[in-house]
């Protein structure tokens, strides 16, 4: 019988739930002997509408947009790191576009079977307790998406070898 999956995608925000997130997807693919992707989506539709909406001139868009291209690395870069620790390789990829489209386009691009992302913070005022890009992932995803909430991620993530 063929697996259901082989190849899982998470999606690096820098946030402490994207970080947990990661090192859950670390523990599933050394478990299961699945592929790792790791993906970190410099959100240029935001970029664009700050701009639009006069928020942003042109000068402070594109420093605001390479320095979070520096911290999508640094972020890769650290996954990187935390799945070398476990003897898990991961691809690191770093896209722009919008977040939900370009999750939604990388996990095809990289054939991934399953997406992983972070919860959203718990300390989000209710109205964004699913941000926009979570709400759209899941409603246009075509791949089975993981939302991962485990609050003891870290601790599982230490005691696993």
């Amino acid at each position: 019988m063929k697996p259901i999956v082989k190849k899982i995608l998470v999606a690096i925000s820098g946030s402490n739930s994207s970080i947990n997130a990661s090192k859950y997807a670390i523990m599933l693919a050394k478990t299961f002997k699945w592929e790792l992707v790791a993906l970190y989506v410099i959100d240029t539709s935001t970029i664009k509408e700050l701009l639009l909406s006069k928020i942003f001139i042109e000068e402070e868009s594109d420093d605001f947009e390479k320095n979070l291209e520096a911290n999508g690395k640094r972020y890769l870069d650290y996954v990187e790191e935390l799945a070398k620790n476990k003897s898990v390789k991961v691809k690191k990829v770093l896209k722009r576009g919008g977040i939900a489209s370009m999750i939604m386009e990388t996990s095809t691009d990289e054939d991934c079977d399953l997406i992983i992302m972070g919860g959203w913070e718990v300390n989000r005022s209710k109205r964004d307790l699913i941000s926009k890009a979570h709400m759209d992932l899941l409603m246009d995803s075509k791949k089975s998406v993981l939302i991962v909430k485990e609050e003891e991620v870290e601790n599982l993530y230490k005691k696993f070898r």
